[in-house]
């Protein structure tokens, strides 16, 4: 369990990479990196100043889970995240980072997030309601908010460290990284989307929508990197409730964005704190994903 409440990490012995809406990235040697995952929470591409508790823990366990339980679709980056398979140089920090810490290789990113959705919700409802389409997909006629697809669609989008994410079409991929790669990634995701969607729903988790990314290691290999369906990047519904025609009630972020919605906030930073209230909902919608999911407590 990590020691206490993470909004952002520093060391004067490791170098810092970057630091993203949610994890601190530091070069461990010329091989691996260390992702820190904290306990920042970003809604509308802004990060807010409220910790969510054990948020961090969360992420690290649900992606080591799904790692190990799709490996066998693509390989992945994960080293190590038990402190005792960690470098010294990393040992020596372990108050703070145990429990929310992954050594990964390093990876050759592609400049792209592969989004697969399952059903219509978010801006893909919105889009359709506009043009009967979601990123470039013709779908059916008459379709309601929250609706199973008659399949799974890839709609990648650009990544963007600050700011918005933008919808791409699958023709400006190719642009991008060439047709082969593309069609890689697609294939890919699409596998790991309907695997996680099949396992989750027998589980009483819906998965309506994740992302993936995706780097090459030196050999060349397809990596799945960062994080994976974890409830920062995917929406997670309970089944037992699932009913199209409205929103649904759901176990990830969702809840916070729906909190910041009732204010007057334009959305532009900075982004407002909120309530206690809001903020150990969350924590119990996160640590609730995690246990239907793996069967275990956190």
């Amino acid at each position: 369990m990590s020691a206490a409440t993470l909004l952002q990490t520093s060391f004067s012995d490791l170098k810092l990479v970057r630091r993203g809406k949610v994890r601190d990235v530091y070069a461990v040697d010329d091989n691996s990196l260390l992702i820190v995952a904290t306990d920042r929470i970003s809604a509308f591409d802004c990060i807010l100043p409220t910790p969510i508790e054990r948020k961090g823990e969360v992420l690290t366990a649900l992606s080591e889970f799904w790692f190990e339980k799709l490996g066998h679709v693509v390989a992945n980056h994960l080293i190590a995240s038990r402190m005792d398979d960690m470098p010294e140089s990393v040992r020596r920090h372990a108050q703070t980072l145990s429990g929310r810490s992954m050594l990964v290789k390093r990876a050759e990113v592609f400049p792209v997030e592969c989004v697969v959705r399952g059903y219509l919700v978010g801006s893909g409802w919105k889009d359709y309601k506009r043009t009967g389409e979601v990123c470039g997909h013709k779908l059916p006629e008459d379709l309601q908010e929250s609706a199973k697809l008659p399949e799974a669609i890839f709609t990648p989008s650009t990544k963007a460290e600050q700011g918005h994410d933008e919808n791409i079409t699958e023709d400006q991929v190719r642009d991008l990284i060439g047709a082969e790669q593309t069609a890689l990634l697609r294939d890919t995701s699409l596998r790991l989307y309907t695997e996680a969607h099949n396992y989750a729903r027998e589980r009483n988790i819906i998965i309506a929508d994740t992302k993936f990314e995706f780097g090459l290691d030196q050999n060349g290999e397809l990596l799945l990197v960062d994080e994976v369906l974890t409830p920062d990047s995917s929406r997670f519904w309970p089944a037992d409730s699932y009913e199209p025609g409205r929103s649904q009630p759901s176990f990830d972020k969702q809840f916070v964005r729906d909190y910041l919605e009732t204010l007057d906030w334009d959305k532009q930073p900075p982004a407002p704190a909120i309530p206690d209230e809001v903020a150990r909902a969350t924590t119990a919608r996160y640590l609730e994903a995690y246990r239907l999911l793996t069967g275990k407590e956190l």
